[in-house]
């Protein structure tokens, strides 16, 4: 049996989050696990899931409303021990340094580009992977 990666996604619209599940398919990159998907709406939602645990990688939305993905990254970062990567979905490129001073591991922009997000989920899968052996 193939192992599964866990990927939350956050966002309160629900088609950017139908963008991220389609970008990424079932299996981003040859070399990393196949991806269950968990869904958050709302920043209480998100932290329940990781206080869960079994989260491999985080996807939040920059847009998001009531709390933006930048802030839900800031925040987890310092309150969940051992928090899971971050990739941040941002309006605009000239964000990026934003999507740095909230702690998130990567960036890419909205709306979501198939390859480019499928290419940024598989190496932080992959960085989890290496840190967890």
């Amino acid at each position: 049996m193939q192992p599964t990666a866990t990927v939350l996604v956050y966002s309160d619209d629900s088609t950017t989050r139908e963008q991220v599940r389609l970008a990424a398919g079932r299996r981003p990159a040859p070399d990393v696990p196949f991806v269950e998907f968990v869904e958050c709406a709302t920043p209480a939602a998100v932290v329940a899931e990781l206080d869960k645990g079994g989260i491999d990688v985080c996807v939040l939305d920059g847009e998001a409303v009531p709390m933006g993905g930048m802030g839900m990254c800031r925040q987890i970062k310092d309150e969940v021990f051992d928090c899971p990567p971050v990739l941040l979905l941002i309006a605009r490129p000239q964000d990026a340094w934003l999507a740095t001073w909230s702690r998130a591991d990567a960036a890419v922009t909205l709306p979501v580009e198939p390859v480019e997000f499928a290419s940024a989920l598989a190496s932080l899968l992959r960085r989890k992977r290496l840190l967890s052996a």
